[in-house]
């Protein structure tokens, strides 16, 4: 056969989730956040510790959590009890409360030598930036997850957002308490985003006995 009309031969494809987790990210579970903050209080990193904390408490989007500044958080000398954050996927407010243990790793964190006269509550350790990105942050958590002895590709910067809203779901079964905690204007994208289905459905209503 012609060397013209013979068939042409294209190189395989790696698929670009080859040998990655895909998928909604697993939360946290209460030991793992309970451990990680025992690391870093142990090794002594205050910027981490604050930055774990806020993940947890605040419940935002790696790329609002990143852009978060002092003057967000810290007002009159404290640490404000609640504060809130315009989304830059949404356009719109989100408030989330801070818990006493964040408020005194903030505290601590906002006092530190490296914070003097910065703007950003994160700022970035690479010259030009003035705050972590995004990839940063991931790496970051990825290093938290890893401490742990987990898998990483099932964790993520979404972990952290999920970790605290998945516990009020579970404690409560209040879709809607959940649903504003994470700022979303749909019920739907909270129940999709938690992955409710009729097991849990089911679950809940066995719990109640008229």
């Amino acid at each position: 056969m012609p060397a013209d009309f013979l068939p042409a031969l294209r190189p395989a494809r790696v698929p670009w989730n080859k040998g990655r987790s895909i998928g909604q990210k697993r939360p946290l579970l209460p030991w793992h956040v309970w451990s990680i903050r025992v690391r870093l209080e142990m090794a002594g990193n205050p910027r981490d510790l604050a930055l774990f904390n806020m993940a947890v408490d605040s419940k935002l989007r790696g790329c609002d959590l990143v852009a978060l500044r002092v003057r967000d958080v810290f007002a009159g000398g404290r640490v404000k009890e609640r504060a809130s954050m315009i989304q830059s996927k949404t356009g719109k407010s989100v408030r989330f409360e801070i818990t006493e243990s964040t408020r005194l790793s903030l505290k601590t964190w906002i006092r530190d030598p490296e914070m003097i006269g910065l703007d950003f509550l994160w700022p970035s350790r690479i010259h030009g930036s003035p705050h972590l990105s995004t990839q940063q942050y991931a790496r970051i958590v990825r290093g938290w997850v890893m401490s742990l002895g987990l898998e990483p590709s099932a964790y993520g910067t979404h972990s952290m957002r999920r970790t605290k809203v998945a516990q009020i779901y579970k404690k409560t079964g209040n879709l809607r308490a959940v649903q504003l905690r994470l700022g979303h204007t749909k019920m739907d994208s909270t129940v999709r985003y938690l992955g409710v289905d009729m097991e849990d459905a089911l679950s809940l209503s066995e719990g109640i006995d008229l």
